[in-house]
């Protein structure tokens, strides 16, 4: 977050994919999808590989998302004026369309960064690994932002090096900024009406929290990078606007004691599905019929 300048089993969602199309789009087709959730207690055990510097961050980072499979697809993007650069991993898919899926990895001084916001980096590997179960139309590209807390600087970079035909082929940047300090909530004020419409219809029916809480009080996010050229995004965060949660930010106060561990792990669940559903969702199933499963992983 950006302060302001001065063993496996299974679980069915065969209603899923119909009820939402059928709620964001007049259409009863039905689409087919799964996804394989990480454990618990792997997604704990990368919220607590947050230690070191940034350049140390962004090094974990790449490590994780070559663990999970990711290794031949991973790369780094030098940042112009910052140390440390992108880390992108890709999981390609069969059509030219591309779902961005991104969140920071750098701390401010002073602060060890586990809300802001290793929280959200470090669900980037487990996201891939529940997505890569199976193929996808998009190119789903999950980045690791450099330099957030400086300005937006490796977002606005990364931005900065899309050609207007990869601005034109993305339908989505999805953006994850400080998770786990309550249930999941969603910037509605800054997101994608469609995109929100989504989200809220997965999470009703995974029977999983999820409120709007815009917080433009508290500072700016990656999202807006690509907002600003006119690329559908939505940020997803935990920020309640209260008082405690300012005076957790940027501090000291920013580790592990603060984290809601339950809701942390809903906020994955919510989003790897999520996730899956927008694959079918911003291009169309590819029959006119077909039932949806997910599989998971873990508790």
């Amino acid at each position: 977050m950006t302060a302001p300048r001065p063993g496996r089993g299974s679980f069915e969602l065969r209603t899923l994919c119909a009820v939402v199309l059928a709620l964001a789009f007049g259409s009863a087709r039905a689409q087919v999808f799964q996804v394989d959730l990480v454990p618990r207690a792997d997604v704990q055990a990368r919220l607590h590989a947050y230690g070191g510097t940034n350049a140390e961050r962004g090094a974990r980072l790449k490590k994780l998302f070559v663990n999970a499979g990711c290794g031949e697809h991973v790369s780094e993007q030098p940042v112009r004026h910052a140390r440390e650069p992108n880390v992108i991993c890709v999981l390609p898919g069969t059509s030219d369309r591309f779902i961005i899926v991104g969140a920071h990895f750098d701390r401010v001084p002073g602060s060890r960064g586990v809300a802001d916001n290793w929280s959200g980096a470090s669900l980037l590997p487990s996201l891939y690994t529940a997505l890569k179960v199976e193929p996808r139309r998009h190119t789903y590209i999950f980045i690791g932002f450099s330099d957030e807390e400086k300005g937006l600087v490796g977002s606005q970079w990364y931005v900065h090096k899309m050609t207007p035909a990869q601005v034109a082929a993305t339908d989505a940047m999805i953006n994850l900024d400080t998770l786990g300090l309550a249930p999941t909530e969603v910037w509605a004020h800054r997101a994608d009406k469609g995109l929100t419409l989504a989200l809220y219809s997965v999470a009703q029916y995974l029977k999983l929290p999820l409120r709007s809480v815009n917080f433009e009080e508290v500072g700016s996010t990656d999202s807006q990078s690509f907002r600003q050229r006119k690329i559908p995004v939505l940020t997803v965060h935990s920020l309640t606007q209260r008082s405690e949660d300012k005076n957790i930010l940027h501090t000291g106060k920013d580790n592990l004691s603060v984290m809601k561990l339950h809701d942390y792990y809903d906020s994955y669940r919510l989003m790897a599905v999520y996730l899956g559903y927008l694959d079918g969702l911003l291009i169309g199933p590819p029959q006119p019929q077909a039932t949806a499963t997910t599989s998971k992983t873990g508790p």
